[in-house]
């Protein structure tokens, strides 16, 4: 046994490599998450409560679990991606479907939630043995599809550098933000600055139409200056399927520091309006 795996024996993390993914949430995300860990090798097992899910699992060559309860026997690792805090609470309490998961189980919270929320959960895991790091992606649906997600990564080093191996199926680029919670504080800033360059990009692009101007052709030019952002470059992908969610998580983090946010607060408001006539640049704005 080299020093590292007797390291990690001594936090009670299993030195060997991953083989058996749990997957909880096979929803726009989840999804392609599958088919990227069943093609590395994994032996990949999904729970989803609709249950027309199956076929398309099996499909990417991944097993089904009929219960929450068989997933948890059969996975060394749990990577969660639903969609609000009160599902990871039920799910991860003692009492809850994943409350007996196995000593030294690496449980992945995907989902976008408040920091505090994955903080206690991983103290109430903490308690059975079972270690949870948060880990939030970014860059959105396409990127899930091509294996080319962000990911942001808080918890215990050691069990990120163990988890590593199974993010790097789905990721591009992975960055350990620092303690358990961060992954989502990081998760947090990331979707203030991308609505605020959406709104932005909607708004210039809208006066550039206005004046006659060809609003693609302003894009490929802003894109070649200091206006450049990532939803100016993939102009037309973004669904907002999680705007209003994403801010008002942003809102809540700042009132309990006691932080004012204006624009942030503005541009909640803004993404509700914006939504169900995004990208129709004629619409802006009238």
């Amino acid at each position: 046994m080299n020093t590292g795996q007797a390291f990690l024996r001594t936090l009670g993390i299993p030195s060997q490599e991953v083989k058996r993914v749990g997957l909880i949430g096979a929803g726009r995300m989840g999804m392609p998450l599958v088919g990227h860990l069943a093609k590395r090798g994994f032996d990949v097992v999904v729970y989803d409560v609709d249950g027309t899910k199956k076929a398309g699992v099996e499909g990417r060559g991944a097993r089904w679990a009929p219960t929450l309860r068989v997933l948890a026997e059969e996975s060394e690792v749990v990577l969660v991606c639903v969609g609000y805090d009160r599902e990871l609470r039920e799910l991860l309490s003692k009492s809850g479907e994943l409350g007996k998961l196995p000593q030294g189980t690496i449980v992945a919270i995907l989902s976008t939630v408040h920091p505090r929320t994955v903080v206690e959960i991983s103290k109430m895991a903490a308690e059975r043995g079972v270690h949870v790091v948060d880990s939030t992606m970014c860059r959105g649906g396409r990127a899930a599809d091509e294996g080319t997600l962000l990911a942001f990564v808080g918890g215990d080093e050691q069990v990120v550098r163990r988890l590593q191996p199974v993010l790097s199926c789905y990721s591009a680029d992975i960055v350990h933000t620092g303690p358990i919670g961060t992954a989502q504080v990081a998760k947090a800033a990331n979707n203030m600055v991308m609505w605020s360059c959406l709104i932005a990009n909607h708004e210039a692009l809208a006066l550039a139409k206005r004046y006659g101007m060809d609003p693609e052709q302003l894009r490929e030019a802003l894109k070649l200056s200091s206006a450049d952002n990532y939803v100016l470059r993939n102009w037309g992908v973004n669904t907002m399927a999680w705007a209003e969610d994403d801010m008002e998580i942003v809102q809540q983090m700042a009132s309990e520091r006691g932080l004012g946010l204006p624009q942030a607060g503005l541009n909640r408001e803004i993404c509700r309006t914006l939504k169900p006539k995004r990208f129709k640049l004629d619409e802006y704005g009238v």
